[in-house]
C-alpha cells in the first residue's frame, strides 16, 4: 500500500470524538479491501480478516478513529464562536490558529489572538471559557449556517518533512490505523495464528467509549491497541519518551498482559524488527484499558507508535516507525 498517500488522506479527514462519521466512511473503505464484509456498527468500524476457524483463538487489533477537536457552544451577538473543547487539547496552541466549524457547510476561522501590544508583555494561556473564533461573519449571518454543537477541527495539512518523517494533524490516531491495514497487507493470502478482526474504534478522547462496546461486542481472547506514544524532542525527559525512526513501542504495565508483551518482543527479535518499550505504571490510557476488563478480559497489550507533539496540530512521525508497526504485528499474527 502507498503508505504516505494512506496516512494523508487519513489524517485530512475530519472526524473528532462523537462526530467520527466522514473518517470512518474512509476508514471503512480502506478496510473492505482486505475485509470484504466490513461494516459501521454502534459507531465502530468493524471487520473480520480471513478465514476464521474454531480452533483459533480471536484476536482484535484495535486503533482509534476519533481526534480532538473543539463543539460550537454559542455565537456571541458580536458574531465570535465560542467552543468547547473535544479531548485533551493543548491550549497552549490555541492563539491565531485557523480552524474550520463544520456545519449545514464549513466555514473557515481563526481563534482570537490577542496582539502583544495590547499586553502587559505576556498572555496566560487561554481557557475555553476565553477562546473564541472569527470568521468574518455576523451573528445573524453564521446562525444561518452553523448551529450550537457543530464540530470543529483545525484547519491543517500533511506535509513532509526530511527523510520519511511528516507532520499533520490527527496522526494521533490515524497513523494506527494505517499499520493495521498495512499490516492486513502483509498478511494477505496467508494462513493466520488467530481470527482476527479489525476495529477502528470511536470516542477514544473521550474515554475510550467506543473500545468497551467493541470490547464487550466481539469478546476476544486477545487485544493488541495501536495507539501512538511520546516520542523525545528538546528538553523532554528521555526515560519517558520513545525514539521516531526506532521501530514500535512495546508496552509493559501491570494493567497489560506480560506474557503477551513479551510474546511480542520475542516476536520482534525472531523477525529482525527494531522495537523499544515503553513502561506503564498503571493504566495505560488507551483501548487497551477497555480490552483488558470486558466480560472476563482478553490478554491485552499496547504496539504505540513514536510520535512528536502530541494533541496540537503538528504531530510529527517517521514513516518508517509505521512500516515497522505492521511487520511486527504480521510477524506475531501469521501462523508459524
Amino acid at each position: 500500500m502507498e503508505l504516505l498517500k494512506t496516512i494523508t488522506a487519513l489524517s485530512e479527514v475530519p472526524g473528532p470524538s462523537g462526530n467520527e462519521e466522514p473518517a470512518a466512511e474512509l476508514a471503512l473503505e480502506m478496510l473492505r479491501q482486505y475485509c470484504p464484509e466490513a461494516e459501521i456498527r454502534n459507531g465502530n468500524v468493524i471487520g473480520r480478516f480471513g478465514t476464521f476457524s474454531d480452533n483459533k483463538p480471536s484476536l482484535v487489533l484495535d486503533a482509534h478513529v476519533d481526534q480532538i477537536g473543539m463543539i460550537v457552544t454559542y455565537i456571541t451577538d458580536e458574531g465570535f464562536v465560542k467552543v468547547g473543547n473535544l479531548g485533551g487539547i493543548d491550549r497552549r496552541l490555541l492563539p491565531a490558529q485557523p480552524v474550520v466549524i463544520h456545519g449545514k457547510e464549513d466555514i473557515k476561522g481563526v481563534i482570537c489572538s490577542v496582539p502583544p501590544h495590547l499586553t502587559s508583555g505576556g498572555t496566560e494561556v487561554l481557557s475555553f471559557d476565553d477562546t473564541a473564533i472569527d470568521t468574518g461573519m455576523t451573528k445573524e449571518e453564521l446562525e444561518k449556517v452553523i448551529s450550537q454543537g457543530d464540530y470543529i477541527t483545525f484547519d491543517v495539512k500533511c506535509r513532509e518533512l526530511a527523510g520519511s518523517r511528516i507532520t499533520g494533524g490527527a496522526l494521533d490516531d490515524r497513523s494506527g490505523i494505517a499499520a493495521i491495514l498495512c499490516t492486513l497487507g502483509l498478511l494477505k493470502d496467508r494462513q493466520t495464528a488467530y481470527n482476527v478482526t479489525v476495529i477502528f474504534s470511536t470516542q477514544e478522547e473521550l474515554g475510550e467509549r467506543g473500545a468497551k462496546i467493541g470490547a464487550y461486542d466481539i469478546a476476544p481472547d486477545l487485544a493488541i491497541a495501536v495507539d501512538v506514544s511520546f516520542a523525545y524532542a528538546n528538553g523532554e525527559d528521555e526515560q519517558k519518551c520513545g525514539y521516531l525512526g526506532k521501530g514500535p513501542m512495546i508496552g509493559l504495565s501491570p494493567s497489560l498482559d506480560k506474557a503477551l508483551s513479551y510474546e511480542l518482543i520475542n516476536t520482534a527479535r525472531s523477525e529482525d524488527i527494531p522495537y523499544q518499550t515503553e513502561v506503564m505504571s498503571g493504566m495505560t490510557s488507551t483501548n487497551a484499558d477497555r480490552y483488558s476488563v470486558s466480560r472476563s478480559g482478553a490478554r491485552t497489550c499496547t504496539v504505540s507508535i513514536p510520535l512528536r507533539n502530541m494533541h496540537t496540530p503538528v504531530e510529527v512521525i517517521d514513516l518508517k516507525d509505521v512500516e515497522l508497526t505492521a511487520r511486527l504485528l504480521a510477524g506475531f499474527i501469521k501462523e508459524a
